[in-house]
């Protein structure tokens, strides 16, 4: 028994290394096509860009690509919502009632090292889509951790679907304002009036 079990452990080990090898590897392949598009956005146009033009700028071969995504938009769109999802993993849901709880700070100072890269899409048509993906993809992130966290609780004033999408739609409206007019204030200041602007609200909302 005592061989058999550390015989079990060694193959469970040799499993794990494997998948984590894996891992590993197919996040570099969507790394480099990531990065490649970005290259290809700022030099030029969205619609001229081809599956080719990717695979070649991240030298990666074209059955590699369509194992990992659809198309360029389904690439394009991926790394936004990585983005995203990174944002809600972070909110702070012990200041829901009281203060500062979505990462908004955090998300404009990482889009604002990007700001060449938006004005690229902007030149490119795409940010439309950007930010209506976005919206409908943080607004169901929000709603799933919200629905989570209020297991057990009352249920607010207003239905949880509702808060999610005017957090998200709300919090996207001030990230393109604060872009199409060259960030005028700091992103920490943009984090205070998006806070001051939804909190009201936001508790009202949240009263049993």
């Amino acid at each position: 028994m005592p061989k058999e079990k550390a015989k079990a452990e060694a193959g469970a080990r040799a499993m794990t290394a494997d998948i984590n090898k894996r891992d590993r590897r197919t996040a570099r392949t969507r790394r480099a096509l990531s990065d490649a598009l970005v290259g290809l956005i700022l030099e030029k146009r969205f619609d001229s860009i081809t599956v080719q033009n990717v695979i070649d700028r991240a030298d990666v071969g074209r059955s590699t690509f369509y194992a990992h995504f659809e198309d360029k938009e389904d690439l394009f769109l991926r790394g936004w919502e990585g983005l995203l999802d990174s944002m809600a993993r972070h909110i702070a849901w012990e200041n829901l009632r009281h203060g500062r709880f979505l990462p908004v700070a955090e998300l404009f100072q990482h889009v604002q090292e990007f700001h060449e890269f938006y004005l690229a899409l902007v030149r490119s048509r795409k940010t439309a889509l950007l930010f209506r993906s976005g919206q409908i993809y943080l607004s169901r992130s929000i709603e799933g951790a919200f629905a989570e966290r209020l297991a057990g609780n009352p249920n607010p004033k207003i239905p949880v679907s509702v808060l999610a999408s005017y957090l998200a739609a709300n919090m996207l409206m001030l990230l393109k304002w604060w872009l199409d007019h060259d960030m005028p204030c700091a992103a920490q200041r943009m984090d205070e009036i998006f806070h001051e602007l939804a909190m009201p609200g936001l508790r009202a909302a949240m009263e049993s």
